[in-house]
């Protein structure tokens, strides 16, 4: 097993990682920018190196600097986390290069898969169902235009590369085609560092399930059911819950079938989410693959009673999954709340520092965190701070978990959306579990 792994991210997920690697006698090498030195992920590490000043393209999207973190620190392995360097195939090429394991897939894996259109292309090949679009022609203005008379309105436009709900517009009519074009591309460049774009013919009121998929270096592969990530504002998911209560278990294998096909024609290595809008037929439509650990993992891990973050690490380390598909059991229900740092009326980021931090505890209750009772919240990165992760033997007592733990969740000096996210775990939709992508923008709406 490794000796030393080097966290090339900061925040919650890469305390949670310091801490599996805790448990499995595994050092970790912390990178940081100057704005994160007094972060949690800092303090918890064995050792600590600075990579750079607060923006992300000095610091965290910085390669040169956490190759030479991991080279001088004499790690063995990298984990990217999620966001930032997670989905980068350069990345992931460059460790390989330099005998650095990358924990997560290959580099061929990644530039296959994390190119949408390629990845559509790839699943419609194997008999997964994809909605209608032009990932089969180019992404300039014209031929956008050309494709949207062919696929008809409404529509939506998706930056191919990335994800996160990066580089999206929804695109209602012709007239506004042209502006949507462009804004979407210029945010996908700006995230993503490329600004292809496609089309995609719009799902009316579908639900966003996405599978997590586990797959080692000899073939083995497995799927850990499904998450259920349809609360969300502005394409950024808020609520997440396993399993979800629109999937039945036929369905859920058949589509679980399904991917492990993929997995295994490419040679898929270590975790990945399958994602899929369900509409109201019941019919799933493929949309992406994210070749990295998800924010919402902990789910997942509750209801199959598994570590997703030790597994990624045993399989980078060359060992074999020691789960097989039968063994994979779904039991009871799991719910994670995203609490931000922004205002909860109008969702304005709330940099700045905490006077006071009271997280709830019990049983079956779960914070995934990186601050604390003077720690500043800095403007620079996501407003993410903290994950609440219940769990019961059924949905409702999942939702009577989480309000109780929501009630002792105290953060003070910044805003948060918990007084948001109490409204709506009250809602008589939310709790009946009628709700799709759209039903957080309506409740906001009133």
């Amino acid at each position: 097993m490794f000796r030393k792994i080097l966290i090339a991210n900061r925040g919650e997920i890469a305390v949670r990682i310091i801490r599996a690697c805790r448990e499995m006698n595994i050092k970790t090498v912390a990178v940081y920018s100057t704005a994160d030195r007094d972060s949690l992920h800092v303090k918890y590490a064995d050792e600590s190196i600075c990579i750079g000043p607060p923006p992300s393209l000095k610091s965290y999207l910085n390669i040169s600097s956490i190759i030479s973190a991991a080279e001088i620190t004499d790690s063995e392995a990298i984990h990217p986390g999620y966001g930032f360097l997670s989905e980068n195939a350069n990345f992931a090429e460059i460790c390989e290069n330099c005998g650095i394991k990358f924990i997560g897939p290959t580099s061929s894996n990644m530039n296959l898969l994390g190119n949408k259109r390629n990845a559509k292309k790839l699943v419609k090949s194997l008999g997964i169902p994809v909605l209608s679009g032009s990932d089969d022609i180019g992404g300039d203005e014209e031929d956008i235009k050309k494709a949207a008379e062919q696929i008809g309105y409404p529509l939506i436009l998706k930056a191919s590369m990335g994800g996160g709900g990066r580089g999206i517009r929804m695109v209602l009519t012709p007239a506004h085609l042209s502006q949507a074009y462009h804004q979407a591309r210029q945010e996908a460049q700006s995230f993503f560092g490329d600004k292809d774009v496609y089309l995609e013919k719009y799902c009316e009121n579908p639900r966003h399930i996405e599978f997590q998929v586990l797959a080692d270096r000899h073939g083995n592969a497995v799927y850990l059911g499904e998450r259920d990530c349809s609360i969300q504002r502005r394409h950024q998911k808020i609520i997440e819950e396993a399993p979800s209560i629109a999937v039945k278990s036929a369905a859920r294998k058949k589509m679980g079938d399904l991917i492990l096909k993929v997995v295994k024609k490419i040679n898929y290595v270590n975790a990945a989410t399958f994602e899929f809008l369900l509409a109201d037929n019941g019919e799933f439509y493929f949309m992406e693959v994210n070749t990295r650990i998800q924010v919402e993992h902990p789910v997942t891990e509750f209801v199959t009673n598994t570590d997703i973050v030790k597994e990624q690490i045993k399989i980078a380390n060359g060992d074999k999954l020691k789960i097989k598909q039968d063994d994979v059991k779904i039991k009871g229900h799991s719910i994670e709340l995203r609490i931000n740092a922004e205002n909860s009326i109008n969702f304005k980021p709330s940099p700045g520092t905490i006077t006071f931090y009271n997280k709830p505890g019990g049983l079956n209750v779960r914070v995934d965190d990186f601050i604390c009772c003077g720690c500043n919240i800095q403007p620079f990165y996501d407003s993410l701070i903290a994950k609440l992760i219940v769990y019961d033997t059924t949905r409702l007592g999942a939702i009577n978990r989480a309000k109780s733990a929501l009630n002792e969740f105290r953060v003070e000096g910044i805003e948060t959306n918990i007084p948001f996210l109490r409204k709506m775990l009250n809602d008589s939709d939310y709790i009946s579990g009628k709700f799709d992508i759209g039903y957080a923008q309506r409740f906001i709406e009133g």
